[in-house]
């Protein structure tokens, strides 16, 4: 939404915002479902049972259709294999070694490009990636693309765990619904097109809460859709009031998902937390099983894991998340680099669940994010770090220099020096004798799209371990 059309939505009064958001719900209800719906989904749910073998041979066969496709009608990519028939270079384009690592600010300078030249942008439908740099990539993707995704998550999101697009259901995401100088009810917006609550996470506070709650209760609210740091802020501050609101289930997405935080929302709104992982650019796409397990789409891409070298990891081990689409043929994105870390489960891994989707053992958050160590080990700083004390809201944490972190704590009833010397301890038997200085702050700042970071590094992204 533009800044004169944002301005224009917030000076309206509640009931005609409801009536504007309702009108865009109904708009994307259209983009988003359609009579195929309900078989779309059913297909994706048979699909769950498909064997290693028969899914290596859908991907084998959707990869060459893909790369091809890419190589031949996609301006940006033909471009560049021309450029390398020139200087002599036969590489084959049906073989994804040969093409390169594709990166965000590549499709951001210049996202038209991506777009298959038999494809009119004018009738596709034009997202934008939140990012966490402010800068978001442009995508295009045909009404088939969107019927077909949103029904792939209708199944592996909401069908799962019993609940349904029918049913009236929230989101706590970055829209900005109302305007953030608003102090009273209404933080949210409701959307009769897609049954939706949607909830600002920049008004939430402990004087907000209780209207947060009461809003839950009275749309009869079966589940919630949210980043997991929001949820978590919000389940802190429902406990602190000896607030509980039951859900059938809560779902994250956009965030990695934290134990400390999957405990507290799941006691206050007594239900199971369900991960997701995903990205508006669609080159890989996991969720989590009612067993507590993250499974991956295997029709959303291609998935490879890769050293900061651009090499495989070896099987077993974790690396940078590469994805190459399966899913969007008209704006193919190929070998791109998401920046997120991963590490599947051993192959052939079953999961109790029965179904037979490759197991994803962990995901990280971005790559870059990661704690060097004078040693030069780099180090994914786990959540259980905060699991040292008790008396904390929320924690980020940032590498200064290899021997220099501060961590910016806002502080739960009980705080004392003692929990800080905890944090310090524990900081220093994961990464070695270092210095933690703790500030304590009131709230930490997210990302202009609202998401938080747990883990910020200052260091160069090629940091050298000293000799």
């Amino acid at each position: 939404m533009g800044n004169r059309l944002l301005k224009f939505y917030h000076a309206l009064p509640g009931p005609l915002r409801t009536l504007a958001a309702s009108l865009r719900g109904y708009q994307l209800r259209g983009w988003r479902y359609g009579p195929e719906t309900d078989q779309l989904v059913e297909e994706a749910l048979v699909r769950d049972q498909w064997s290693a073998e028969r899914w290596g041979t859908w991907q084998a066969e959707r990869l060459a259709f893909v790369l091809h496709r890419a190589a031949t009608t996609v301006p940006y990519y033909q471009q560049y294999w021309a450029q390398r028939r020139r200087t002599g270079d036969q590489a084959s384009f049906e073989e994804l070694r040969n093409w390169p690592v594709l990166t965000k600010d590549e499709v951001r300078r210049h996202a038209r490009a991506f777009v298959a030249s038999d494809c009119d942008p004018r009738r596709m439908f034009h997202d934008h990636t939140s990012g966490t740099t402010g800068t978001p990539l442009d995508l295009w993707l045909t009404r088939d693309t969107v019927r077909r995704w949103y029904a792939l998550h209708e199944a592996r999101a909401r069908v799962w765990h019993g609940v349904s697009r029918h049913d009236h259901w929230g989101i706590l995401g970055g829209q900005q619904v109302v305007p953030f100088s608003q102090k009273k009810p209404p933080f949210w917006v409701w959307n009769a097109g897609l049954n939706q609550v949607y909830f600002s996470v920049a008004h939430i506070a402990p004087w907000s809460v209780p209207s947060y709650l009461e809003e839950v209760r009275a749309r009869r609210l079966t589940h919630l859709i949210s980043y997991s740091s929001s949820l978590y802020f919000l389940a802190m501050e429902a406990q602190g009031q000896a607030e509980r609101l039951p859900l059938k289930v809560v779902i994250t997405n956009a965030e990695p998902l934290y134990d400390y935080q999957r405990r507290v929302i799941s006691e206050t709104f007594g239900c199971p937390v369900r991960e997701t992982y995903g990205m508006g650019e669609i080159v890989c796409a996991a969720s989590e099983c009612g067993h507590g397990r993250l499974h991956l789409w295997p029709e959303a891409g291609h998935l490879e894991l890769l050293d900061e070298h651009d090499q495989p990891v070896p099987p077993g081990e974790a690396g940078r998340i590469v994805g190459t689409s399966l899913f969007n043929a008209d704006m193919p994105l190929i070998r791109f680099d998401t920046r997120d870390r991963g590490q599947l489960a051993a192959s052939g891994a079953n999961c109790a669940c029965g179904r037979t989707l490759p197991v994803v053992e962990r995901i990280w958050g971005r790559w870059d994010d990661m704690v060097v160590t004078r040693d030069g080990r780099q180090l994914v700083l786990i959540d259980a770090l905060f699991d040292s004390s008790h008396h904390i809201k929320e924690a980020q944490i940032i590498q200064e220099t290899l021997d220099d972190f501060t961590m910016k704590v806002v502080p739960a009833p009980g705080w004392s020096d003692a929990d800080a010397e905890l944090l310090r301890n524990a900081l220093r038997e994961r990464v070695g004798p270092v210095t933690l200085n703790i500030e304590l702050v009131t709230h930490i700042e997210r990302t202009w799209a609202g998401k938080f970071r747990v883990f910020i590094s200052k260091l160069p992204r090629s940091t050298p371990a000293p000799g």
